[in-house]
């Protein structure tokens, strides 16, 4: 079923993106969705028992027209198994390779993973380490500053990059090459902004999409789904930005503020308690009554899959900005569109990791590094420019903007390839 295979899904938005864009070349379809490489590799670790384990892992180049791959590397046990996570994997590095197009940096898309959950498996420091530096000897030969730019994901962490740079260095002759890799601590030539980089850039589009709509910021009301790093710092910008939080979740449930919070205070409670049920003045509700509470933005910042067209019918929200990524199910966009609800899909809305990835690898290459506010404004330029042009091409052809987006990123990699042509 395409439901369940992230593959198909990712196939089915590029032919849903070359219909508005009028490709009928079944050929170039074809090659615009199917990935330029998928490595698969055998990573024997020798584990703390003594004993030695087989791990499977994979890297998709999906598109490097407008530069070289780019995309996480996450250590992950989908329910699917192994051939379900090669499909993952590849539909990821086709999302990265539209991502990096709709900000218009110049990378392309790939992503990578090995199949083994760390944190249920209980993995030692040493074990992580053997695993870490195996699989980026496996996958040398197609990675570098040129080449392909991996980056952490699910369960990897600035230690696993750090790792694996230091592989790629000395296998490459001990030729230090920090933009081998991005998301590295400051230490290792990391790049400041990082950690804010998702939920700022969902704070930037929102500002962004309330000028479209003629929506005040100053006081509007704010649903945060998800207490994690994107939901969370897109709460606290857009609270300096004037709006206020009247709902939040996590993992332990939902609660409804009706006289709002400051995220600092829900951070501190949270921190304290281990979850933001049972917060002063606050009133606890299903998922479904989060989603649904009546707001000016809602910010889906925690599961894929969230909003069906049962919960869509009952929306009362002006704008949805998509920090989680797949919050939507297809069923629900096309009643979110009816209903003239704006939609900052995830693939922009939280693109600002990407942004601070792409920044962060300029900065590796060149030697130099900016203060923290150089980053911010280069990536709110990349972004607020992503947000107007996928606008005014949902304006033009009276879709909604998860189709222009997409139709935007394609369009943009189509211009690239027709300048090159095909050689060999």
């Amino acid at each position: 079923m395409v439901s369940l295979d992230p593959f198909a899904n990712a196939t089915k938005q590029v032919n849903d993106a070359c219909d508005v864009l009028g490709i009928k070349d079944k050929g170039l379809r074809e090659y615009l969705a199917t990935p330029n490489k998928v490595l698969r590799v055998k990573i024997p670790v020798r584990m703390d028992n003594g004993q030695i384990r087989n791990f499977i892992g994979f890297r998709s180049q999906h598109n490097n027209d407008r530069g070289p791959y780019k995309g996480g590397i996450r250590y992950f046990n989908p329910e699917g198994g192994v051939e379900y996570m090669e499909r993952e994997v590849m539909a990821l590095s086709s999302w990265m390779t539209w991502k990096c197009a709709i900000v218009d940096i110049p990378l392309g898309g790939g992503k990578g993973g090995i199949y083994v959950n760390p944190k249920t498996e209980k993995l030692s420091d040493g074990e992580m380490e053997r695993l870490t530096r195996g699989f980026a000897y496996k996958i040398f030969e197609i990675i570098g500053p040129g080449k392909d730019i991996p980056a952490p994901d699910v369960y990897t962490t600035g230690r696993e990059m750090t790792q694996i740079m230091d592989t790629f260095s000395k296998l490459n002759g001990n030729v230090y090459a920090p933009g081998v890799i991005t998301g590295k601590p400051i230490s290792m030539g990391g790049s400041l902004a990082r950690n804010v980089a998702t939920g700022l850039g969902v704070a930037y589009c929102v500002r962004e999409a309330a000028k479209a709509i003629k929506l005040n910021l100053k006081g509007a009301k704010v649903v945060l789904q998800g207490f994690g790093n994107a939901s969370t710092f897109a709460g606290e910008y857009l609270e300096k930005m004037g709006a206020k939080v009247i709902g939040a979740s996590d993992s332990k449930g939902s609660i409804s503020i009706p006289n709002g919070a400051k995220v600092s205070k829900l951070l501190e409670f949270k921190e304290k308690n281990k979850t933001v049920v049972g917060f002063p003045g606050s009133k606890k509700i299903s998922t479904e009554e989060l989603l649904t509470t009546k707001c000016d933005v809602l910010v889906p910042g925690a599961l894929e899959n969230q909003i069906n067209a049962k919960i869509a019918n009952n929306l009362k929200c002006k704008i949805i900005a998509e920090a989680a990524n797949g919050p939507t199910l297809p069923e629900a966009d096309p009643i979110i569109f009816k209903k003239n609800i704006l939609v900052i899909p995830d693939i922009l809305a939280n693109s600002g990791g990407v942004c601070i990835s792409y920044l962060e690898w300029v900065q590796n290459n060149m030697g130099y590094y900016w203060s923290f506010d150089e980053v911010a404004n280069k990536m709110e330029g990349n972004i607020t420019k992503g947000f107007k042009d996928a606008y005014a091409l949902a304006k033009k052809h009276k879709i909604d903007m998860r189709r222009a987006t997409m139709a935007l990123a394609v369009g943009r990699v189509v211009e690239a390839f027709n300048q090159k042509g095909i050689w060999p």
